[in-house]
């Protein structure tokens, strides 16, 4: 099966996990095709909540400008009890910070989200091939060969890996016959509806509740007429389908005729399914968002943690492309099956306490915003290793933005200078800095940005930081080099030792040997993005 015309990467699926993960392999020059089963993008609003970490990531993979101009944030609830109408506050509004420059969750439909990431992904030149349906997936010791029909009949591509992002009815998943280990609620349904709506304040994300966790909600969609309705049914119901019958419904919870709805844009019936794949893929193929788990909506998780799972999985593919250790791939389910595990098992909560009409199961914390998500004692970041810390954080844990002056005096974020495909050493102190001169970074694969932070040395890279914005967030005490993945978490801490125990994490995540000369003309590696 050693086809000569073999892409890097098959995507199946273009929700925003698939397509996260395709513009984050095409910015490192990968050779990457992501095709969805559906005639076109998606239209609904479904997933409405983007996290501040997943903000992070969409400002890294250059889609946020489009999505913080699709959204806004959260509006206060409006739990209506009768005549009466009680204000709460579900989101506590947060001033940005230096190390968190996004912190509140943002409200935008996912039809949206979607067009965001496609757009960026035109932007780098490639586009969602629409209307083609995986029918057959197999592989062999080096390529992954699947079969997909549309319109233009049958089709076989070959790639060296394929990733299945196409939801929770995953046609990959099942290809690769992967247990979806958990529960379906069949009696416990939903009846979703985006509809044009009057006679409805939009300032409130409006709850009617209910006796026996009978509950109707309507949340404002922003820059719209539109209110996306959540109408729980009972288990013997049928769900209403015609506007007439939806109004009526609605009415007669309510008991406020003043609400009209003027035209349904979507509807769907959710169940609410809690089940994770008992492994996030097998030999060259791998599982992504829906497809490895999935989630009750409560929370806000689901959208999030699948764009982060494509963000994670991304380049340890271009490092295994360009020559690293196979065993590299192996980290992606080590690290994201126990995120989705514990995500799970908070929305899950959030639920069942909605259904009793608890009401913390409404507020949201920093439980849901995802920016204390940890790798600490993973395989790349393991507990006992050389690894060290700060005081404030550990190897493995998210790396904070902070506010820096250039060598010209100029104002920039550390956030700006991570992003793209690259590795970034922060070397703090004078020690530190002579080190990382030292250190030693292949040549193929993701490239290392190398950045001290001190006295302006005159070189352009050095930075510092008069704010101790950096000190603060980092917690730095003296000489320290840190080493940040490309996905924005610390691939290694010291504090001491700095060239011995940084140079051993970096033969863990970069190639080791020659990478694989690539077939497609033109095509080489590393990829964009040179050693600094």
């Amino acid at each position: 099966m050693n086809n000569p015309q073999a892409i890097d990467v098959l995507i199946i699926g273009a929700g925003p996990s698939g397509s996260a993960l395709a513009i984050d392999l095409v910015r490192r020059g990968l050779d990457v095709r992501i095709v969805d089963r559906s005639p076109h993008a998606f239209d609904g609003s479904r997933a409405k909540g983007i996290q501040p970490r997943s903000l992070e990531v969409l400002e890294d993979l250059g889609a946020l400008d489009d999505v913080l101009a699709g959204g806004d944030i959260y509006p206060k609830l409006g739990l209506h009890a009768g005549p009466l109408s009680v204000p709460w506050k579900m989101f506590p509004h947060k001033e940005a910070t230096p190390d968190v420059p996004y912190p509140n969750t943002w409200l935008i439909p996912q039809f949206r989200t979607d067009r965001a990431l496609h757009a960026r992904l035109g932007e780098l030149g490639h586009e969602v091939e629409f209307g083609k349906e995986l029918t057959e997936l197999t592989q062999d010791d080096d390529t992954v060969l699947a079969k997909v029909v549309g319109a233009n009949g049958a089709e076989e591509i070959v790639a060296r890996y394929a990733v299945g992002a196409d939801g929770g009815s995953s046609a990959v998943r099942k290809q690769l016959d992967i247990g979806f280990v958990g529960t379906t609620d069949e009696s416990d349904r939903v009846l979703i509806v985006d509809a044009s709506v009057s006679g409805l304040a939009r300032n409130r994300w409006h709850i009617w509740p209910g006796l026996g966790g009978k509950l109707i909600a309507a949340c404002p969609l922003p820059d719209s007429d539109m209110f996306q309705w959540m109408i729980r049914l009972t288990p013997e119901e049928k769900p209403p389908q015609e506007i007439g019958a939806i109004i009526d419904r609605i009415h007669s919870h309510t008991r406020n005729r003043h609400i009209q709805l003027h035209e349904i844009h979507w509807t769907s019936v959710f169940r609410p399914n809690i089940r994770l794949a008992e492994h996030y893929g097998r030999g060259r193929v791998f599982l992504v968002g829906d497809a490895a788990h999935v989630h009750t909506p409560a929370g806000a998780q689901g959208l999030n943690t699948g764009m982060q799972d494509g963000y994670n999985l991304g380049w340890k593919l271009g490092q295994a492309l360009a020559g690293a250790d196979p065993t590299l791939l192996a980290t992606y389910e080590a690290e994201r099956q126990p995120i989705a595990a514990g995500v799970l098992g908070l929305s899950t909560e959030k639920w069942g306490g909605i259904a009793k009409l608890d009401p913390s199961s409404m507020k949201r914390g920093k439980d849901e915003q995802q920016l204390s998500l940890t790798y600490y004692g993973g395989p790349l970041a393991p507990a006992d290793g050389d690894g060290g810390d700060t005081g404030t954080l550990r190897v493995g844990d998210r790396a904070p933005d902070a506010r820096l002056l250039g060598a010209d005096g100029a104002e920039t974020r550390l956030f700006n200078l991570f992003q793209g495909p690259h590795f970034t050493a922060v070397a703090y102190g004078p020690g530190a800095a002579r080190d990382l001169e030292l250190l030693d970074w292949p040549t193929t694969g993701a490239q290392l940005k190398r950045l001290t932070i001190g006295p302006a040395a005159g070189d352009g890279r050095a930075f510092s930081d008069s704010e101790n914005t950096l000190r603060s967030a980092y917690g730095l005490t003296g000489d320290t080099l840190l080493l940040v993945r490309p996905d924005g978490y610390l691939g290694h801490v010291a504090t001491r030792d700095f060239l011995t125990t940084t140079q051993a994490a970096v033969r863990t995540m970069t190639p080791q040997t020659k990478s694989r000369t690539m077939s497609q003309p033109g095509h080489t590696h590393p990829g964009p993005g040179a050693a600094e």
